[in-house]
Protein backbone atom coordinates (compact mmCIF):
# COMPACT_ATOMS: atom_id res chain seq x y z
CA UNK A 1 0.00 0.00 0.00
CA UNK A 2 1.41 3.13 -0.58
CA UNK A 3 0.71 6.11 1.95
CA UNK A 4 0.87 10.15 2.07
CA UNK A 5 -0.21 12.03 5.34
CA UNK A 6 -1.59 15.45 4.32
CA UNK A 7 -3.19 17.80 5.99
CA UNK A 8 -6.45 18.17 4.85
CA UNK A 9 -8.59 15.34 2.24
CA UNK A 10 -7.14 14.64 -1.14
CA UNK A 11 -9.56 14.18 -3.63
CA UNK A 12 -8.77 10.74 -5.59
CA UNK A 13 -11.12 8.88 -7.68
CA UNK A 14 -13.73 7.35 -5.10
CA UNK A 15 -12.79 3.44 -6.40
CA UNK A 16 -9.51 4.33 -4.62
CA UNK A 17 -9.93 6.63 -2.26
CA UNK A 18 -9.64 5.84 2.16
CA UNK A 19 -9.74 8.30 4.46
CA UNK A 20 -9.28 7.80 8.24
CA UNK A 21 -9.30 10.82 10.63
CA UNK A 22 -5.83 11.29 12.94
CA UNK A 23 -5.64 13.46 15.41
CA UNK A 24 -6.76 17.38 14.41
CA UNK A 25 -7.42 17.42 10.60
CA UNK A 26 -4.72 14.82 9.65
CA UNK A 27 -5.23 12.10 7.35
CA UNK A 28 -4.19 9.38 5.45
CA UNK A 29 -4.63 8.36 2.07
CA UNK A 30 -4.10 4.97 0.88
CA UNK A 31 -4.14 4.19 -2.70
CA UNK A 32 -3.68 0.34 -3.92
CA UNK A 33 -0.67 0.51 -5.68
CA UNK A 34 -1.96 -1.63 -8.11
CA UNK A 35 -3.63 1.55 -9.11
CA UNK A 36 -0.37 3.82 -9.66
CA UNK A 37 1.28 0.66 -11.72
CA UNK A 38 -1.70 0.72 -14.40
CA UNK A 39 -1.58 4.22 -14.53
CA UNK A 40 -0.22 5.66 -18.05
CA UNK A 41 2.20 8.63 -17.13
CA UNK A 42 0.58 11.23 -18.43
CA UNK A 43 -2.11 9.97 -15.90
CA UNK A 44 -0.16 10.23 -12.89
CA UNK A 45 0.74 13.60 -13.96
CA UNK A 46 -2.86 14.59 -14.37
CA UNK A 47 -3.83 13.15 -11.34
CA UNK A 48 -0.91 14.96 -9.39
CA UNK A 49 -1.32 18.48 -10.93
CA UNK A 50 -5.34 18.07 -10.14
CA UNK A 51 -4.35 17.64 -6.34
CA UNK A 52 -1.68 20.19 -5.98
CA UNK A 53 -2.15 23.08 -8.53
CA UNK A 54 -4.96 25.72 -8.44
CA UNK A 55 -7.03 26.66 -11.43
CA UNK A 56 -5.42 29.22 -12.70
CA UNK A 57 -2.25 27.58 -13.14
CA UNK A 58 -0.95 25.97 -15.92
CA UNK A 59 -1.58 22.49 -16.31
CA UNK A 60 0.64 20.07 -18.64
CA UNK A 61 -2.25 18.86 -20.90
CA UNK A 62 -2.16 22.68 -21.61
CA UNK A 63 1.42 22.64 -22.76
CA UNK A 64 0.11 22.98 -26.49
CA UNK A 65 2.36 20.08 -28.05
CA UNK A 66 5.76 20.64 -29.18
CA UNK A 67 7.08 21.28 -33.07
CA UNK A 68 7.84 17.55 -33.69
CA UNK A 69 5.72 15.27 -31.82
CA UNK A 70 7.02 13.39 -29.03
CA UNK A 71 6.21 10.32 -27.30
CA UNK A 72 5.25 10.72 -23.75
CA UNK A 73 7.81 10.15 -21.43
CA UNK A 74 7.67 7.64 -18.97
CA UNK A 75 7.81 9.43 -15.75
CA UNK A 76 8.88 12.98 -16.39
CA UNK A 77 5.74 15.45 -17.43
CA UNK A 78 6.33 17.73 -20.81
CA UNK A 79 7.42 20.56 -18.45
CA UNK A 80 10.06 18.74 -16.51
CA UNK A 81 11.26 17.59 -20.47
CA UNK A 82 11.88 21.34 -20.95
CA UNK A 83 13.94 21.95 -17.62
CA UNK A 84 15.67 18.74 -18.55
CA UNK A 85 16.35 19.93 -21.52
CA UNK A 86 17.33 23.80 -20.51
CA UNK A 87 19.63 22.58 -17.80
CA UNK A 88 21.74 19.82 -19.89
CA UNK A 89 22.23 22.35 -22.54
CA UNK A 90 25.61 23.94 -23.75
CA UNK A 91 23.97 27.68 -23.15
CA UNK A 92 23.33 26.92 -19.88
CA UNK A 93 26.59 25.84 -19.11
CA UNK A 94 28.27 28.73 -20.35
CA UNK A 95 26.68 31.14 -18.03
CA UNK A 96 29.10 29.53 -15.09
CA UNK A 97 31.41 32.25 -17.04
CA UNK A 98 29.14 35.21 -17.78
CA UNK A 99 29.10 38.65 -16.25
CA UNK A 100 26.53 39.45 -13.74
CA UNK A 101 27.37 42.75 -13.10
CA UNK A 102 30.81 42.25 -11.87
CA UNK A 103 33.56 40.54 -14.37
CA UNK A 104 36.37 37.93 -12.57
CA UNK A 105 38.80 40.25 -13.85
CA UNK A 106 40.15 41.71 -10.75
CA UNK A 107 37.27 41.06 -8.84
CA UNK A 108 37.96 37.06 -7.57
CA UNK A 109 35.90 34.35 -7.53
CA UNK A 110 33.55 35.34 -5.07
CA UNK A 111 30.94 37.86 -7.24
CA UNK A 112 27.66 35.97 -8.54
CA UNK A 113 28.22 35.43 -12.51
CA UNK A 114 24.99 34.70 -15.09
CA UNK A 115 24.32 31.25 -13.80
CA UNK A 116 24.67 31.73 -9.73
CA UNK A 117 21.70 34.80 -10.09
CA UNK A 118 19.54 31.76 -12.74
CA UNK A 119 20.39 29.69 -9.55
CA UNK A 120 19.19 32.03 -6.79
CA UNK A 121 16.42 33.31 -9.12
CA UNK A 122 15.04 29.57 -9.99
CA UNK A 123 15.44 28.95 -5.89
CA UNK A 124 13.23 31.87 -5.09
CA UNK A 125 10.65 31.56 -8.03
CA UNK A 126 9.58 27.99 -7.28
CA UNK A 127 9.04 28.81 -3.33
CA UNK A 128 6.63 31.37 -5.23
CA UNK A 129 5.09 28.76 -7.27
CA UNK A 130 4.14 26.50 -4.75
CA UNK A 131 2.90 28.94 -2.08
CA UNK A 132 0.98 30.57 -5.30
CA UNK A 133 -0.27 26.42 -6.22
CA UNK A 134 1.22 26.65 -9.50
CA UNK A 135 3.14 24.80 -11.78
CA UNK A 136 6.83 24.57 -10.19
CA UNK A 137 8.13 22.53 -13.21
CA UNK A 138 6.93 25.29 -16.06
CA UNK A 139 8.68 27.97 -13.45
CA UNK A 140 12.30 26.00 -12.86
CA UNK A 141 11.70 25.79 -17.12
CA UNK A 142 11.34 29.35 -17.57
CA UNK A 143 13.92 30.50 -14.88
CA UNK A 144 16.31 28.56 -15.89
CA UNK A 145 16.28 29.94 -19.70
CA UNK A 146 15.64 33.56 -18.77
CA UNK A 147 19.29 34.40 -18.81
CA UNK A 148 20.62 31.71 -21.79
CA UNK A 149 20.54 34.13 -24.28
CA UNK A 150 23.11 37.07 -22.63
CA UNK A 151 26.14 37.37 -24.51
CA UNK A 152 29.40 38.28 -22.27
CA UNK A 153 30.09 40.87 -20.20
CA UNK A 154 26.36 41.08 -19.30
CA UNK A 155 24.32 44.02 -20.37
CA UNK A 156 27.35 45.66 -21.38
CA UNK A 157 27.97 43.08 -24.01
CA UNK A 158 24.45 43.47 -24.80
CA UNK A 159 24.36 46.89 -25.86
CA UNK A 160 27.65 46.41 -27.84
CA UNK A 161 25.93 43.83 -29.66
CA UNK A 162 22.86 45.71 -29.73
CA UNK A 163 24.93 48.60 -31.45
CA UNK A 164 26.64 46.58 -33.61
CA UNK A 165 23.57 44.59 -35.42
CA UNK A 166 21.43 47.91 -35.24
CA UNK A 167 20.90 47.60 -38.88
CA UNK A 168 20.09 43.98 -39.42
CA UNK A 169 17.27 43.83 -36.45
CA UNK A 170 18.95 44.71 -33.45
CA UNK A 171 19.74 42.31 -30.38
CA UNK A 172 18.34 41.36 -27.44
CA UNK A 173 18.93 38.59 -24.82
CA UNK A 174 15.20 37.64 -24.17
CA UNK A 175 14.74 36.96 -27.88
CA UNK A 176 18.08 35.30 -28.14
CA UNK A 177 16.82 32.99 -25.79
CA UNK A 178 14.01 31.91 -27.97
CA UNK A 179 16.48 31.27 -30.77
CA UNK A 180 18.93 29.56 -28.95
CA UNK A 181 16.26 26.49 -27.94
CA UNK A 182 14.43 26.74 -31.07
CA UNK A 183 17.23 26.97 -33.66
CA UNK A 184 21.09 26.92 -32.44
CA UNK A 185 21.36 24.28 -29.88
CA UNK A 186 21.63 20.71 -31.12
CA UNK A 187 19.60 18.04 -28.76
CA UNK A 188 19.93 14.97 -31.09
CA UNK A 189 21.14 14.52 -34.38
CA UNK A 190 19.61 16.27 -37.52
CA UNK A 191 17.66 18.45 -35.09
CA UNK A 192 17.48 21.99 -34.62
CA UNK A 193 16.71 23.64 -31.24
CA UNK A 194 15.58 21.83 -27.98
CA UNK A 195 12.04 21.33 -29.33
CA UNK A 196 10.52 22.84 -26.50
CA UNK A 197 6.51 23.11 -25.37
CA UNK A 198 4.67 25.33 -27.16
CA UNK A 199 3.72 26.79 -23.32
CA UNK A 200 7.60 27.12 -22.59
CA UNK A 201 8.93 29.58 -25.05
CA UNK A 202 5.42 31.21 -24.56
CA UNK A 203 6.37 31.98 -21.63
CA UNK A 204 10.04 33.30 -22.81
CA UNK A 205 8.18 35.04 -25.81
CA UNK A 206 6.24 37.61 -23.09
CA UNK A 207 9.74 38.25 -21.64
CA UNK A 208 11.25 39.21 -24.79
CA UNK A 209 8.31 41.54 -25.94
CA UNK A 210 7.17 43.03 -22.97
CA UNK A 211 6.76 46.48 -24.24
CA UNK A 212 3.06 46.93 -25.68
CA UNK A 213 2.21 43.70 -24.90
CA UNK A 214 -1.49 43.50 -24.58
CA UNK A 215 -2.32 40.31 -23.10
CA UNK A 216 -0.79 39.11 -19.64
CA UNK A 217 1.55 36.24 -19.50
CA UNK A 218 0.38 33.17 -17.43
CA UNK A 219 0.96 33.45 -13.64
CA UNK A 220 4.30 31.09 -14.12
CA UNK A 221 5.57 33.50 -16.24
CA UNK A 222 4.93 36.44 -13.89
CA UNK A 223 6.64 34.60 -10.85
CA UNK A 224 9.77 34.10 -13.24
CA UNK A 225 9.69 38.46 -14.01
CA UNK A 226 9.74 39.21 -10.21
CA UNK A 227 11.88 36.24 -8.95
CA UNK A 228 14.24 37.70 -11.32
CA UNK A 229 14.55 41.36 -10.30
CA UNK A 230 13.99 40.42 -6.49
CA UNK A 231 17.28 38.03 -6.92
CA UNK A 232 19.31 40.76 -8.31
CA UNK A 233 18.16 43.13 -5.87
CA UNK A 234 19.24 41.36 -3.13
CA UNK A 235 22.76 40.18 -4.20
CA UNK A 236 23.62 42.90 -6.08
CA UNK A 237 24.70 45.22 -2.93
CA UNK A 238 26.24 41.98 -1.19
CA UNK A 239 28.63 41.60 -4.32
CA UNK A 240 29.06 45.70 -4.50
CA UNK A 241 29.67 45.63 -0.56
CA UNK A 242 32.27 42.32 -1.05
CA UNK A 243 34.13 44.38 -3.87
CA UNK A 244 34.26 47.98 -2.00
CA UNK A 245 32.51 49.53 -3.93
CA UNK A 246 29.78 50.22 -1.38
CA UNK A 247 30.01 50.25 2.38
CA UNK A 248 27.31 49.75 4.63
CA UNK A 249 27.38 53.47 5.47
CA UNK A 250 26.54 54.09 1.81
CA UNK A 251 23.54 51.60 2.16
CA UNK A 252 22.56 53.14 5.12
CA UNK A 253 20.88 56.32 3.03
CA UNK A 254 18.21 53.35 1.32
CA UNK A 255 15.24 52.84 3.73
CA UNK A 256 14.81 50.00 2.35
CA UNK A 257 18.28 48.80 3.62
CA UNK A 258 18.12 50.04 6.89
CA UNK A 259 14.19 49.14 7.19
CA UNK A 260 15.93 45.37 6.70
CA UNK A 261 18.77 46.22 9.19
CA UNK A 262 16.14 46.82 11.94
CA UNK A 263 14.28 43.66 11.70
CA UNK A 264 17.60 41.47 11.70
CA UNK A 265 18.67 43.57 14.48
CA UNK A 266 15.34 42.79 16.60
CA UNK A 267 16.13 39.28 15.89
CA UNK A 268 19.61 38.79 16.44
CA UNK A 269 21.54 40.92 19.26
CA UNK A 270 24.95 42.40 18.53
CA UNK A 271 25.68 40.94 15.18
CA UNK A 272 28.78 42.03 13.59
CA UNK A 273 29.60 43.94 10.22
CA UNK A 274 30.06 40.44 8.42
CA UNK A 275 27.23 38.90 9.95
CA UNK A 276 25.01 41.67 9.77
CA UNK A 277 25.72 41.66 6.09
CA UNK A 278 25.19 38.60 5.28
CA UNK A 279 21.87 37.99 7.46
CA UNK A 280 20.19 41.35 5.97
CA UNK A 281 20.76 39.84 2.32
CA UNK A 282 18.92 37.14 3.80
CA UNK A 283 16.25 39.05 5.13
CA UNK A 284 15.87 41.23 1.81
CA UNK A 285 15.27 37.74 0.32
CA UNK A 286 12.57 36.43 2.35
CA UNK A 287 11.03 39.99 3.42
CA UNK A 288 10.40 40.48 -0.36
CA UNK A 289 9.44 36.75 -1.22
CA UNK A 290 7.14 36.74 2.10
CA UNK A 291 5.41 40.16 1.41
CA UNK A 292 4.99 39.05 -2.63
CA UNK A 293 3.22 35.53 -1.66
CA UNK A 294 0.74 37.91 0.62
CA UNK A 295 0.05 40.34 -1.51
CA UNK A 296 -0.46 37.79 -5.17
CA UNK A 297 -2.62 35.97 -2.25
CA UNK A 298 -5.09 38.88 -1.60
CA UNK A 299 -5.01 39.80 -5.40
CA UNK A 300 -6.23 36.24 -6.01
CA UNK A 301 -8.67 36.18 -3.64
CA UNK A 302 -10.61 39.77 -4.20
CA UNK A 303 -10.71 39.29 -8.27
CA UNK A 304 -10.82 35.02 -8.43
CA UNK A 305 -9.57 33.67 -11.82
CA UNK A 306 -11.47 30.25 -12.77
CA UNK A 307 -8.50 29.18 -14.44
CA UNK A 308 -5.53 29.52 -16.85
CA UNK A 309 -7.51 31.47 -19.76
CA UNK A 310 -8.60 34.02 -17.34
CA UNK A 311 -4.66 35.23 -16.49
CA UNK A 312 -4.43 37.04 -19.78
CA UNK A 313 -7.19 39.69 -19.41
CA UNK A 314 -6.55 40.38 -16.48
CA UNK A 315 -4.08 43.11 -14.81
CA UNK A 316 -0.91 41.50 -13.57
CA UNK A 317 -1.94 39.49 -9.89
CA UNK A 318 2.07 38.95 -8.98
CA UNK A 319 2.91 41.62 -7.07
CA UNK A 320 4.22 43.10 -4.07
CA UNK A 321 2.24 45.30 -1.55
CA UNK A 322 2.78 49.59 -2.31
CA UNK A 323 5.09 49.97 0.71
CA UNK A 324 7.81 47.16 -1.09
CA UNK A 325 7.44 48.43 -4.31
CA UNK A 326 8.22 51.93 -2.88
CA UNK A 327 11.26 50.08 -1.20
CA UNK A 328 12.57 48.16 -4.25
CA UNK A 329 12.53 51.39 -6.51
CA UNK A 330 14.25 53.30 -3.79
CA UNK A 331 16.56 50.59 -3.91
CA UNK A 332 17.09 49.89 -7.56
CA UNK A 333 17.66 53.76 -8.42
CA UNK A 334 20.45 53.47 -5.37
CA UNK A 335 22.32 50.90 -7.26
CA UNK A 336 21.76 52.52 -10.45
CA UNK A 337 23.59 55.36 -9.60
CA UNK A 338 26.00 53.79 -6.81
CA UNK A 339 26.76 50.82 -8.21
CA UNK A 340 25.81 49.89 -12.31
CA UNK A 341 27.73 53.86 -13.29
CA UNK A 342 30.29 53.20 -10.85
CA UNK A 343 33.28 54.83 -13.00
CA UNK A 344 35.32 51.83 -12.17
CA UNK A 345 32.64 49.52 -13.82
CA UNK A 346 31.82 51.54 -16.55
CA UNK A 347 35.52 52.29 -17.50
CA UNK A 348 35.67 48.14 -17.33
CA UNK A 349 32.28 48.09 -19.65
CA UNK A 350 33.75 50.78 -21.88
CA UNK A 351 36.75 48.51 -22.12
CA UNK A 352 35.15 45.10 -23.21
CA UNK A 353 32.54 47.03 -25.49
CA UNK A 354 35.34 48.30 -27.38
CA UNK A 355 36.60 44.72 -27.96
CA UNK A 356 33.08 43.16 -28.94
CA UNK A 357 32.69 45.64 -31.48
CA UNK A 358 36.46 45.16 -32.99
CA UNK A 359 35.52 41.12 -32.99
CA UNK A 360 32.44 42.03 -34.95
CA UNK A 361 34.23 43.91 -37.55
CA UNK A 362 36.68 40.80 -37.48
CA UNK A 363 33.98 38.53 -38.10
CA UNK A 364 32.17 40.94 -40.66
CA UNK A 365 35.86 41.50 -42.91
CA UNK A 366 36.78 38.02 -42.18
CA UNK A 367 34.12 35.59 -42.38
CA UNK A 368 36.29 32.38 -43.37
CA UNK A 369 36.72 32.97 -39.50
CA UNK A 370 33.52 31.59 -38.50
CA UNK A 371 33.55 28.00 -37.09
CA UNK A 372 31.66 25.84 -39.78
CA UNK A 373 28.60 25.09 -37.84
CA UNK A 374 27.87 28.66 -37.89
CA UNK A 375 29.37 29.45 -41.44
CA UNK A 376 26.94 26.82 -42.26
CA UNK A 377 24.30 29.25 -41.50
CA UNK A 378 25.58 32.39 -43.19
CA UNK A 379 23.36 32.13 -46.27
CA UNK A 380 19.49 31.30 -44.18
CA UNK A 381 20.79 33.72 -41.70
CA UNK A 382 22.93 36.16 -42.97
CA UNK A 383 26.24 37.01 -42.17
CA UNK A 384 25.31 39.46 -39.75
CA UNK A 385 23.18 37.43 -37.13
CA UNK A 386 25.47 34.70 -37.54
CA UNK A 387 28.42 37.14 -36.38
CA UNK A 388 25.73 37.66 -33.36
CA UNK A 389 25.03 34.32 -32.53
CA UNK A 390 28.11 33.45 -32.46
CA UNK A 391 29.54 36.14 -30.32
CA UNK A 392 26.51 35.74 -27.83
CA UNK A 393 27.53 32.01 -27.34
CA UNK A 394 30.95 32.99 -25.97
CA UNK A 395 31.94 33.20 -22.35
CA UNK A 396 33.82 35.85 -20.68
CA UNK A 397 37.18 34.32 -20.92
CA UNK A 398 36.68 33.01 -24.67
CA UNK A 399 35.78 36.45 -26.21
CA UNK A 400 38.55 37.81 -24.56
CA UNK A 401 40.86 34.53 -26.34
CA UNK A 402 39.66 35.02 -29.54
CA UNK A 403 39.97 38.74 -29.30
CA UNK A 404 43.95 38.21 -28.53
CA UNK A 405 44.02 35.42 -30.95
CA UNK A 406 43.07 37.96 -33.52
CA UNK A 407 45.17 40.67 -33.19
CA UNK A 408 47.76 38.88 -32.41
CA UNK A 409 47.72 36.78 -36.01
CA UNK A 410 46.45 40.16 -37.31
CA UNK A 411 49.74 42.26 -35.94
CA UNK A 412 52.29 39.08 -37.30
CA UNK A 413 50.78 39.50 -40.67
CA UNK A 414 51.74 43.43 -40.63
CA UNK A 415 54.86 42.68 -39.73
CA UNK A 416 55.57 39.34 -42.21
CA UNK A 417 53.97 42.18 -44.91
CA UNK A 418 56.19 45.09 -43.86
CA UNK A 419 59.62 42.74 -44.00
CA UNK A 420 58.12 41.51 -47.52
CA UNK A 421 57.71 45.32 -48.56
CA UNK A 422 61.40 45.56 -47.36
Amino acid sequence: MLECNCRGALRLPAAIQSMEKRGNNLYCVRIPLIYAYCMKPEMIITEREGLLLAPYATFSVDCGGRARPEVPHPLRGPFQRDRDRILHSAAFRRLSQKTQVFTGHGHGDYHRTRLTHTLEATSIARTIGRALRLNEDLIEALTLMHDIGHPPFGHAGEDALDESLRDHGGFNHNAQALRIVELLEQRAPGDSGLNLCAATLAGQRDRSQKKGRIAQPCLEAQVVDAADSLAYDSHDPDDALRYGILTLGDLDEVPFWRAAVARVQRMYANVEAGELQRAVVHELIDWQVSDLITETGRQLRERPLRNRADVAGAEAYVAMSAELQSYKLGLENFLRERVYRHPDLLATRKEYQAKLHELCEILRDRPGHLPNTFSSRIDSAGLERTIGDYIAGMTDRFAMQEWERFNTAFAKQAVIGFCKEE
